[in-house]
């Protein structure tokens, strides 16, 4: 009876981390009210909205939004191109890769306000009509795609790799950067990098754009 006794009530080091652990929590738990009140009240002061002057496929765009607006979040919410998709919202992806200005960027780190007056081409621009962009067309020919979700981070993508490659931007894979690169496999491969394609279809991705670089599709 002693023993067990003596075994209850016997202090040893879990027993010590066990209770410093529980009365940290109870020492959190009492001090967080303050800071829950000073967030809901940071949030109330909302700053003011902005307008915000776009170009996207063509067509002038004026929005009016908070400041903080993603240009991910302006595509999708505000004007219902929700062919750009948001993936990882880290910019990891390519998910929500879009053209501003004649470069691809990762919509999903940008800020509308950044590119007021800037030029923007979403999957839905790349189509003239009822005729789909030569690299379109390619990934459904090569089958490039299988769930679809990343396609148009992918198509939007591909398309700049070879307006960038013709402008003579060299990649981390070419070996003479004073010359102009060869579109290799491995070239390709390093340009579309940034865009993760979860079901890997990378191998058909590859050969649709180097179907549109040979000039297969124009």
């Amino acid at each position: 009876m002693t023993r067990d006794k003596d075994r209850r009530f016997r202090v040893t080091r879990r027993t010590v981390l066990e209770a410093g652990t529980a009365a940290a929590a109870l020492s959190f738990i009492a001090d967080a009210h303050p800071v829950e009140a000073q967030a809901v009240a940071d949030a109330g002061s909302a700053p003011d909205r902005v307008t915000v002057e776009l170009r996207v496929n063509g067509r002038p765009q004026t929005l009016t939004i908070d400041p903080r607006t993603t240009l991910l979040d302006a595509l999708r919410e505000h004007l219902a191109l929700t062919g750009t998709k948001k993936g990882c919202d880290q910019g990891q992806c390519g998910a929500c890769t879009v053209i501003v200005n004649g470069e691809r960027i990762n919509s999903c780190l940008a800020l509308a306000v950044m590119h007021d007056g800037g030029d923007v081409t979403t999957i839905e621009g790349l189509a003239r009509g009822g005729d789909l962009h030569p690299m379109q067309a390619a990934f459904v020919d090569r089958d490039a795609l299988q769930c679809g979700y990343c396609t148009p981070g992918q198509i939007c993508s591909a398309v700049m790799v070879l307006a960038e490659h013709r402008a003579g931007w060299p990649s981390y894979a070419t070996a003479d950067v004073a010359s102009a690169p060869a579109l290799t496999d491995a070239e390709i491969r390093e340009r579309m990098s940034g865009n993760i394609c979860r079901c890997s279809a990378y191998a058909n991705i590859v050969a649709a754009i180097r179907d549109v670089a040979e000039g297969e599709r124009t």
